[in-house]
C-alpha cells in the first residue's frame, strides 16, 4: 500500500512468502482485511501476445494490461487512430492556412510532418515574426523539399518526394546546426544563426494569402499535410482536441479534411479512345491498339492505313501526311495553297522531287509586298531568288538583299532530281543559302549574299505551285513529289482522299479550284511497245529508251550485233566487224560470202611446158620428160650405168658410158670423168 495514493502507483503482481517482523503473512488474513482489488494465486497472462497495437504500435505489458506506443501519425489506445490529414488544392484550388504560435519554443527548433503530393514545385511552410518579416521558408523545388533560413542559408533535399506516396520529412536546428531529413535520412546541413519562434509569431501552411508572393516559391501546395508539428506542438487543421497542446488556427481556406485524390479522369485526359483509371491525383490510360503514351497520345497512325495505296504515309510529331506525286501539264494544272493560321515555327528550308524535260518551267511562286519567291528552272538549271522581310509584322518591314542560288548541273533530263535549299544558320536573321541537288553535298552551290527565311508564307499568301498563276505561263510540264515548306508538306490529297483525319497544328490549306493529278503520268510512249526483237520500253517522260536484247542494238533494237549468227560465209570463217561482218575464204573460193569457185590453173606456175591439172583446194603440174619438181623448174637428172656383177660405173646428165673402157662420153656443155 502507498501513502499517498495521489502521488504513488500501487504495486501490481504477485507475491509470496511476505513476513512482517518474522511473522508470515498469509493471503487469508489480508482479504479478511478488507484488501482491495487483491486475489489469492497468482494468474497472468500477456496481453501483448494478442498484438493488439496496429499500424506497427509497440505493444508494453503492464502484467494485467497493456500499453501501445504509436508511431506517427496514429494514435489511440491501441493505435488505430490516424491523425487527420489536410488536403490542399483539391481540384487545383488555391489552399491554405495559418497558425498563431502562442508560446515562445526556443532556440532549438524541430519542424516535422508528412507529406504526400505529385507536385514537383510548391510552398509548405513559412515562419513569419509578429511584425510579418518571414524567417523560415519550406518549399518543394523539382520534387524536393528546399529550407531557406532568414534568405541566407539554404538545404535543398537529395531524394524527391513527388511520387505520390506518404513521405515523413523533418527539419532540426539545435547548437547552431540546421539539419533535413526525409524518411530518416539525412540530406544535408548548414550552419546557421540563433533561430528564436516567439510567441505570436505566425505559421503558414500551403501558401501566403498573396498569390503573387506564393508563385516565388513554386505557387500553392497540391496535396496532402499529417501531424505538422513545431517541437513537439502539434498543429491540428481538423478535429481540435483541447487534450493536445496545439497553436491556435487562425484561417483555413479550401483546405479539405482527408487525403482523397482528385478524379484525374473526369477531364477526359486519354486520348484515342483509351480507357482512363484514376489514381491518387493521377491517372493511367488503357490504350487501344496502335497508340502509347502516358495518354494515347503516340499513335503509330501510318500503321492503321490512313493513306491511299499510291502514296506513302509518314508519321508527323503529331498525326501523319501522306507524301505522293503530282503531274503538272499546263497552267489549267497550277495548285495553290495558303498557310492554316496556326505555323509558328521558323520557315528556313524546301524540299522537293522534280521530273521534268522542260528547259524553262516555274515550280514554286509567292509574293507578299515586297517579299518574294521564286523556284524555277532556267536554261536546264535549277534556280530560286527569295528576298524576304527582317520584321514580318511592322507594316514598314526592313527588305532583306535578294538571295539568288543556281544549281550547278542540269534537271531537264527527265530523270527524277531530290531537291534541298536551306539557310546555313537557321537560327539567325539573315543567312546564306544552299542548294544541294541529289544528295550531292560536294556539289552544294551556296548563295553570295544573305537573306532572311520564308516565314511571310505562313500567313495570308498564296503559294503557286507548278507556275507562275494560272494563264500566267512558265508552267511546269512535269513531276513534283510532296514539297515541304519548313518540313510542313503542300499536300495533294484532300481530307476526302485519306481515311482518319489530319491532326497536325500547323498546315498548308489547298485552294486550288481543280483538284491535284495525283501520280506521275506523261504520254504513253511506251504503248504500244516501240521496241523490236524483244527490247523493253523505258519511259522516261515524254521520251522512251529501248533496253535490247542481247544481239540487238538500235534506238528500236533494230540492228541484230551478231551478224555471224547467220552463216553467211559459205566456204570461209565470219568475223563480226562492227554492225557489220568480215568472211575470210578457203582456198578456191572467193566473194563476199565466200560462195564463188576459183578456176586453180588461172595464171598457174608450171613451167617449162608443164601441163596444170585441176585439184579440189590446190593445182598440179605435169612436167615434160625432162624437167621434174612442183613447177617443172628443176632438169631431170639422166643416169648411164656399164660394167658387170663386180664392178660397173655410171655417167650422168647424159653422158654414155663404154663396158671396154669403163669411162663417159660427155655431152656438149659438161666435163669430169663422170
Amino acid at each position: 500500500c502507498a501513502r499517498n495514493r495521489n502521488t504513488t502507483k500501487s504495486f501490481i503482481g504477485c507475491m509470496q512468502d511476505v513476513f512482517v517482523d518474522w511473522q508470515l503473512i498469509v493471503p487469508e488474513e489480508l482479504l479478511s482485511n478488507s484488501a482491495v482489488n487483491v486475489s489469492p494465486g497468482c494468474s497472468h497472462r500477456d496481453r501483448c501476445l494478442d498484438v493488439p497495437c496496429q499500424n506497427r504500435g509497440q505493444c508494453d505489458n503492464l502484467w494485467q494490461s497493456y500499453q501501445c506506443r504509436c508511431p506517427r501519425p496514429y494514435e489511440g489506445q491501441d493505435c488505430e487512430e490516424e491523425h487527420v490529414a489536410a488536403r490542399f488544392g483539391s481540384e487545383d484550388s488555391h489552399s491554405y492556412a495559418a497558425f498563431t504560435v502562442n508560446d515562445s519554443v526556443g532556440h532549438n527548433l524541430s519542424v516535422s510532418l508528412f507529406l504526400r503530393t505529385r507536385r514537383r514545385d510548391g510552398l509548405l511552410l513559412v515562419l513569419a515574426n509578429s511584425s510579418g518579416s518571414q524567417y523560415l521558408h519550406m518549399w518543394l523545388e523539382d520534387g524536393r523539399v528546399m529550407v531557406q533560413l532568414s534568405n541566407f542559408e539554404d538545404l535543398k533535399a537529395k531524394s524527391a518526394i513527388d511520387d505520390g506516396e506518404v513521405h515523413f520529412v523533418s527539419l532540426e536546428m539545435e547548437e547552431g546546426r540546421m539539419t533535413l531529413y526525409v524518411e530518416a535520412q539525412k540530406q544535408g546541413h548548414v550552419e546557421v544563426g540563433t533561430v528564436s519562434v516567439q510567441a505570436g509569431d505566425s505559421v503558414h501552411v500551403g501558401g501566403l494569402l498573396e498569390s503573387r508572393t506564393t508563385s516565388v516559391f513554386g505557387g500553392y501546395f497540391k496535396g496532402c499535410i499529417q501531424d505538422l508539428r513545431i517541437n513537439d506542438r502539434r498543429l491540428q487543421f481538423f478535429g481540435l482536441d483541447s487534450s493536445v497542446s496545439s497553436y491556435p488556427l487562425e484561417l483555413m481556406k479550401n483546405v479539405t479534411a482527408g487525403c482523397s485524390g482528385d478524379n484525374a479522369c473526369s477531364r477526359n485526359p486519354c486520348l484515342h479512345g483509351g480507357m482512363c483509371y484514376s489514381t491518387w491525383d493521377d491517372f493511367t490510360c488503357t490504350c487501344p491498339p496502335k497508340t502509347a503514351g502516358r495518354r494515347c497520345e503516340e499513335v503509330r497512325w501510318c500503321e492503321l492505313s490512313p493513306c491511299p495505296a499510291d502514296s506513302e504515309c509518314r508519321m508527323l510529331n503529331q498525326g501523319y501526311e501522306c507524301y505522293s506525286n503530282a503531274t503538272f501539264l499546263n497552267d489549267s494544272t497550277v495548285l495553290t495553297y495558303r498557310g492554316n493560321g496556326h505555323i509558328s515555327r521558323n520557315l528556313t528550308n524546301i524540299s522537293l522531287n522534280l521530273r521534268t524535260r522542260r528547259r524553262n518551267v516555274a515550280i514554286l511562286h509567292a509574293e507578299k509586298g515586297s517579299a518574294f519567291l521564286m523556284l524555277s528552272v532556267q536554261d536546264g538549271f535549277l534556280s530560286m531568288e527569295l528576298q524576304s522581310m527582317a520584321e514580318e509584322d511592322r507594316e514598314e518591314a526592313e527588305v532583306v538583299s535578294t538571295v539568288s542560288v543556281n544549281s550547278r548541273t542540269s534537271v531537264s533530263d527527265g530523270e527524277w532530281h531530290t531537291v534541298q535549299l536551306f539557310m546555313g544558320t537557321p537560327w539567325a536573321q539573315t543567312s546564306r543559302w544552299t542548294l544541294v541537288l541529289d544528295e550531292k553535298v560536294e556539289e552544294a552551290s551556296t548563295s553570295r549574299t544573305k537573306g532572311g527565311n520564308l516565314d511571310f508564307l505562313r500567313q495570308g499568301v498564296d503559294i503557286f505551285l507548278g507556275g507562275l498563276a494560272p494563264d500566267a505561263g512558265w508552267s511546269l510540264a512535269g513531276c513534283l513529289g510532296t514539297v515541304e515548306l519548313g518540313g510542313i508538306a503542300l499536300p495533294y490529297l484532300s481530307p476526302s482522299d485519306v481515311n482518319l483525319p489530319r491532326l497536325q497544328e500547323e498546315q498548308f490549306i489547298q485552294t486550288s479550284p481543280r483538284p491535284p493529278l495525283v501520280g506521275c503520268t506523261g504520254a504513253p510512249v511506251c504503248e504500244p511497245n516501240p521496241c523490236l526483237n524483244g527490247g523493253e520500253c523505258q519511259d522516261l517522260f515524254n521520251i522512251y529508251n529501248c533496253s535490247c536484247a542481247e544481239g540487238w542494238a538500235g534506238r528500236r533494237c533494230d540492228f541484230s550485233t551478231d551478224t555471224c549468227a547467220s552463216g553467211p560465209c559459205v566456204h570461209g570463217n565470219c568475223s563480226v566487224n562492227g554492225l557489220t561482218y568480215e568472211c575470210a575464204c578457203d582456198l578456191g573460193f572467193a566473194g563476199g560470202n565466200c560462195d564463188e569457185q576459183v578456176d586453180m590453173c588461172e595464171n598457174h606456175l608450171c613451167a617449162n611446158g608443164g601441163t596444170c591439172l585441176h585439184g579440189p583446194d590446190r593445182y598440179a603440174c605435169l612436167c615434160p620428160e625432162n624437167y621434174t619438181g612442183p613447177l617443172c623448174r628443176r632438169p631431170k637428172l639422166l643416169v648411164s650405168v656399164c660394167g658387170d656383177d663386180t664392178k660397173n660405173y655410171t655417167c650422168f646428165n647424159g653422158g654414155n658410158c663404154t663396158d671396154r673402157e669403163l669411162s663417159c662420153d660427155c655431152p656438149p656443155g659438161f666435163t669430169g670423168h663422170r
